[in-house]
């Protein structure tokens, strides 16, 4: 994956070189104040790579991401540009019939198995994270962006604001419930700081989709499993 993404970054940095070399005979346009993707919305499906069969996850797992970015166009190739900005990530994972102790004072993070047991009905584990995401873009109408195909490669740095796991609803092993209450607890003991997230994009106009792959783990080494979330999102893009 990091291969990849290094060699398409590479290929179109240097597309844009020999951009420069060859004359221009167009008037030049002034892109700096059209809308291009200023503010990105997604919505999507969030996995996790790695995870070991005793992990047992449920339904599917979602995550919403909000950025506002700069778009700075290439004086030498206007379909091409850098998009750099700030924002909030945030991922939900659900698990059917699992306690995950992300508070407890154990020595690596427990992933436990209550399918046999009571347990709670509804689990789910969520982060959110403060990123500032890089993106190398083009676009086939650079100047009207809205009636363009789009296409960018990127990266994102983030730093951890917020985990914690919900639990909902207390049932016996039959699936009988014993006591409909919610249950919150917060930690960010067992998960790393910062997270690393390679990224891509494709889409006409406002919409389009977009993927990425966290290039570094979730939890801290040594302390769970070496899992890797990755997220295929529907964006909706504007201003």
């Amino acid at each position: 994956m990091k291969k990849i993404l290094v060699v398409i970054l590479s290929s179109l940095f240097i597309t844009s070189i020999f951009a420069q070399d060859k004359p221009n005979t167009k008037p030049k346009q002034n892109l700096r104040n059209r809308a291009n993707d200023h503010l990105l919305l997604q919505v999507g499906v969030t996995n996790w790579a790695g995870t070991p069969d005793s992990i047992k996850m449920k339904g599917l797992s979602r995550s919403f991401n909000a950025y506002f970015m700069f778009d700075f166009p290439f004086k030498s190739n206007p379909h091409l540009s850098v998009g750099i900005g700030a924002g909030i990530g945030t991922d939900n994972i659900y698990f059917n019939k699992t306690y995950v102790g992300i508070k407890d004072a154990t020595a690596t993070l427990r992933f436990q198995n209550q399918a046999d047991t009571n347990h709670f009905k509804k689990n789910k584990l969520s982060t959110a994270i403060l990123e500032a995401p890089l993106e190398l873009r083009y676009s086939s109408n650079p100047a009207e962006p809205n009636k363009s195909y789009k296409f960018a490669l990127g990266i994102k740095a983030g730093v951890l604001l917020n985990a914690h796991l919900k639990q909902k609803t207390w049932q016996n092993k039959t699936g009988q419930t014993l006591l409909a209450y919610t249950e919150k607890q917060s930690s960010k003991r067992f998960f790393n700081s910062n997270r690393f997230v390679a990224t891509a994009r494709f889409g006409y106009g406002v919409f389009g989709i977009f993927g990425s792959y966290q290039l570094n783990t979730l939890f801290k080494t040594r302390f769970s499993p070496d899992v890797r979330p990755y997220t295929i999102r529907l964006v909706i893009s504007g201003l």
